[in-house]
C-alpha cells in the first residue's frame, strides 16, 4: 500500500487549506493509498520534520500571504529532510508564475521553456530558486515539479484569491491580459494523477481557455480601480512586481499533461472564477452569454467599435484608401496575408486588418513585435485586435483553425527602412512565412501599400542603447513629425492585394524542409511584390492625393 504524506506549509492551511484538506478526501477514496497531512505552519524545529517517512511526498512550499514570496530557507530544510528519509517520489508544489509575465511571452508557454526566459521578476525567481532545490535535494529519487495556474481559494491570501475576492481591485491603466484560473476540483485531480502516472519531471497543470482580466473581475463583482505601476508602488505595501502579473499575458500550455497522464480539466477558466466568487459572496454569479473568449485575446466587440468609429474616418477622410484585389483573400479556409511594412507605427498592418473585416468579414491574426505590446493601451490595442507574437506555434495554431494568418517577412526592421528605400523590398528574412505556408498547406495572398512611408517618413537613425532596451525598438528614428509631435501624416494610401500563390497545389508539407524550394518560392513572391509596389508608385502623381487605380472600390 502506497503512503502519501502532504506536507502542507501554505498560508491557508490554517484555515484548512482546500488544496489539502480536498486532496486529502480524495486520496481516501483510493483503497491502495494510506495519506497522513504534516502541517509545518512555518516552523523550523526539526522534531517537526522527523516523521517525513513516506512513498510520495507532496509539498506546498510556504508563500507569505501579503508578499508572494517564499520561505526558501524552510524549504530547503524540509526537502532536503525528505530526501534523507529515502521518500521515493516527491512532488513539489511550483507555480505556472515561474515562467514570468513579459512583453515576449508567445502564449500558452510549455514546459521546455528554458527557466532563463522568465525576465527580472522577483517572485518568478524565487519558484526558480525553489525547483533547483528540489532537484538539488531529490537527486536520487523521482521528482515531479508542477507549476498550476493560479487556483483560487474562498477568504484566502494568495494574490488573485484577494485581487479576484475582494469589493476593490487595484490594476494597471491600459492592460487587460488573458488569466488562467483552475478549478480546485481540476487541481486535486491532476495531483492524484502525479501520484499514479507521474515518472517524474515538469508539468504545468491549466484549465482549457483563458478569461480577460476586466472580464474576470466583473464576474467576481469587484471593482476595478487603476493606477500607473509607479504610483502604485509608492504606496503600495505589496511587491509592485505581482503587479506584472495582471500586465502581460503569462498562459500555459497544458498539452503534455493531457497526452501524459490523460487529464481533461472539468472546468474553464470562468467557470472556476464563478464557483470561487459563490463560496466568496455567497450569491450566484451567472455567467456571461458566451464564456468562450479568444485564446489569445481578440475582442470581435472592441474590432467592431474601432470599425465603426476610428476607421471610418482614416479609411475615407484622413488617409484615402483606395484598395484593389481584395476579393483574392478566400472567403473561407486557410491563408496566409504576406505584406510590405513600413511607416513605423503598426497603423498599415491595423488598418489592413480592419479593411478585411469590413470587406471579407474575416479576422487576420497578424504576427507582431513584443514592442506592440509594452506599453499601456497599446497592449490592449493590438491584442484585441487580434495580435499574436510571431512565432512559428501561434502561426500554426492560426491556420491549424483555418483562419488568415497576417506575417510581414521583412520583420520589424522593415518599418524602420530610409525613406530613400521604402519602396525597395528588403531581406525577407529566412523565409519563415514559405516555410509557415508549406507545412500548413496554405495559399500566400501578397499586398503592397503605397503611402505608408510618408506617414513617418525615415531620415535618419540613432543607435541608443538606452532606447533600444526601453521601447524594444532596434533604433531610434528620426521620422518628422515623431517624436516631437507623433501624429502620422495625411498621405493616401493605396492597398493591392494581389492574386493567391497556390503552393499547397504543387508542394507537399514535406517542402517546407528543402531550402532550394523555399528560396524560389520566396523569390518569386518577392518579385512579384516589388513589380507591383513598382508600377503603383510609377503610376502615383502625388503622395497627398490622386487616384492610381482605375478600377477602386475605397
Amino acid at each position: 500500500m502506497t503512503q502519501v504524506l502532504i506536507v502542507d506549509t501554505h498560508p491557508d492551511s490554517k484555515k484548512q487549506h482546500v488544496m489539502s484538506q480536498g486532496l486529502v478526501q480524495c486520496l481516501e477514496n483510493m483503497p491502495e493509498v494510506t495519506t497522513r497531512l504534516h502541517q509545518t505552519l512555518w516552523s523550523n524545529d526539526e522534531a517537526s520534520h522527523a516523521n517525513l517517512q513516506a512513498d510520495v511526498l507532496i509539498y506546498f512550499p510556504p508563500v507569505h500571504p501579503k508578499l508572494g514570496t517564499l520561505d526558501l530557507a524552510q524549504s530547503k530544510d524540509i526537502l532536503y529532510a525528505a530526501a534523507q528519509a529515502n521518500i521515493g517520489h516527491a512532488i513539489v508544489i511550483s507555480s505556472a508564475e515561474i515562467y514570468g509575465p513579459r512583453p515576449h511571452n508567445i502564449g500558452y508557454l510549455p514546459e521546455t521553456r528554458p527557466r532563463t526566459y522568465s525576465g527580472k521578476n522577483a517572485i518568478a525567481k524565487q519558484w526558480i530558486a525553489l525547483e533547483e532545490i528540489a532537484e538539488s535535494a531529490f537527486k536520487k529519487a523521482k521528482l515531479t515539479l508542477l507549476r498550476p495556474a493560479p487556483v483560487l481559494v474562498p477568504n484566502g491570501n494568495t494574490y488573485f484569491s484577494r485581487l479576484l475576492g475582494g469589493g476593490l481591485s487595484v490594476t494597471l491603466p491600459g492592460h487587460d491580459p488573458l488569466l488562467q484560473l483552475l478549478s480546485p476540483k481540476d487541481w486535486v485531480e491532476a495531483i492524484c494523477l502525479a501520484i499514479q502516472k507521474s515518472a517524474g519531471g515538469i508539468y504545468n497543470v491549466a484549465p482549457d481557455g483563458a478569461i480577460p482580466l476586466r472580464k474576470a473581475l466583473k464576474m467576481a463583482r469587484t471593482r476595478r480601480l487603476t493606477a500607473p505601476k509607479f504610483l502604485q508602488g509608492l504606496v503600495r505595501r505589496r511587491p509592485v512586481d505581482q503587479l506584472d502579473f495582471v500586465r502581460y499575458a503569462w498562459t500555459v500550455s497544458n498539452q503534455k499533461i493531457k497526452t501524459e497522464w490523460g487529464f481533461k480539466p472539468q472546468h474553464t477558466s470562468a467557470e472556476a472564477l464563478c464557483d470561487f466568487a459563490k463560496q466568496q459572496n455567497g450569491k450566484p454569479t451567472l455567467l456571461p452569454n458566451s464564456i468562450d473568449f479568444d485564446a489569445y485575446g481578440l475582442d470581435k466587440k472592441y474590432v467592431e467599435a474601432y470599425r465603426r468609429t476610428l476607421f471610418p474616418f482614416l479609411r475615407y477622410a484622413y488617409w484615402r484608401i483606395e484598395h484593389t484585389g481584395i476579393e483574392n483573400i478566400p472567403s473561407k479556409g486557410r491563408a496566409v496575408l504576406t505584406g510590405v511594412h513600413r511607416g513605423l507605427m503598426p497603423l498599415d498592418a491595423v488598418i489592413t486588418f480592419l479593411l478585411v473585416v469590413t470587406e471579407r468579414h474575416r479576422y487576420t491574426r497578424f504576427l507582431i513585435h513584443p514592442t506592440l505590446i509594452k506599453f499601456p493601451f497599446q497592449f490592449n490595442f493590438m491584442t484585441k485586435l487580434g495580435g499574436m507574437i510571431a512565432c512559428q506555434e501561434n502561426a500554426d495554431y492560426v491556420l491549424e483553425r483555418d483562419e488568415v494568418l497576417g506575417m510581414y517577412p521583412e520583420g520589424i526592421h522593415g518599418a524602420f527602412t530610409y525613406y530613400r528605400d521604402a519602396y525597395k523590398l528588403g531581406k525577407f528574412g529566412r523565409d519563415e512565412y514559405v516555410k509557415i505556408a508549406l507545412r500548413n498547406q496554405a495559399p500566400i495572398v501578397p499586398f503592397v501599400t503605397a503611402g505608408t512611408p510618408e506617414i513617418f517618413p525615415i531620415f535618419a537613425k540613432l543607435n541608443w542603447r538606452w532606447w533600444k532596451r526601453f521601447s524594444l525598438w532596434p533604433c531610434f528614428p528620426i521620422a518628422p513629425p515623431f517624436p516631437f509631435l507623433p501624429i502620422p501624416l495625411p498621405s493616401k494610401w493605396h492597398v493591392q492585394f494581389l492574386e493567391p500563390v497556390h503552393i499547397e497545389k504543387q508542394y507537399g508539407p514535406e517542402a517546407a524542409d528543402d531550402p532550394a524550394i523555399v528560396k524560389e518560392i520566396s523569390q518569386d513572391i518577392q518579385m512579384r511584390m516589388q513589380t507591383a509596389l513598382d508600377d503603383m508608385v510609377k503610376r502615383r502623381k502625388h503622395i497627398f492625393w490622386g487616384s492610381i487605380f482605375k478600377e477602386t472600390t475605397a
